[in-house]
């Protein structure tokens, strides 16, 4: 995706899948399919944070389905292909981690999957192995409520890093536009 008015002028099946690679839950590319013309980058994130919080418990566990265990790299490269172009680096802590962090985050991970009915979700972008091991450690003791909060959360986090790398270098921000107008509006060049 190059730009706004690209994602504004797909097509229905066209937006609602480049939606589903930053977000797997259905209901909420629906909204965000539906809500199209996107104005900028900053409208498309708010739009994307006010849809989330729409979102329902099945909502969040069809998004939490969207992605791998923290460090099952082999899954991240097989089951999830379609999310794979915008999820780019989101685990690449784990690729340097040694053998007994990725093992003791297998086994944390499984033992939250079994306590929670779903996977740890975390915003692992540029955290190291042990810096996500921790916050599992640290997060499985948390009632299942809690914790698909903090995993939504976490979610949405990770919805909006897709959304912003999609389209990096690409857009103006509204601030950027509104300085740019009021040096235009002065006849002042950029």
């Amino acid at each position: 995706m190059n730009t706004i008015e690209q994602l504004n002028e797909m097509t229905l099946e066209g937006a609602h899948a480049w939606f589903m690679q930053t977000c797997t839950a259905t209901q909420w590319c629906e909204l965000m399919t539906q809500s199209r013309p996107y104005t900028s980058v900053e409208h498309l994130s708010d739009c994307a944070a006010q849809h989330w919080a729409k979102m329902q418990s099945s909502d969040y566990r069809e998004a939490f389905e969207g992605h791998p265990m923290i460090g099952d790299i082999d899954s991240l490269r097989e089951k999830y292909a379609t999310t794979k172009k915008m999820a780019g680096n989101e685990q690449a802590g784990t690729a340097v981690a040694s053998e007994s962090v990725l093992k003791a985050l297998q086994q944390a991970n499984a033992d939250y999957l079994e306590k929670h009915g779903f996977i740890f979700i975390i915003c692992a972008s540029g955290l190291s192995a042990e810096t996500m091991l921790a916050a599992l450690n640290d997060r499985i003791e948390n009632s299942t409520h809690i914790e698909e909060q903090n995993a939504a959360r976490e979610q949405l986090k990770i919805t909006l890093l897709r959304i912003s790398k999609a389209f990096e270098g690409n857009l103006l921000t509204r601030t950027q536009i509104k300085d740019q107008n009021k040096h235009q509006n002065k006849g002042t060049p950029l």
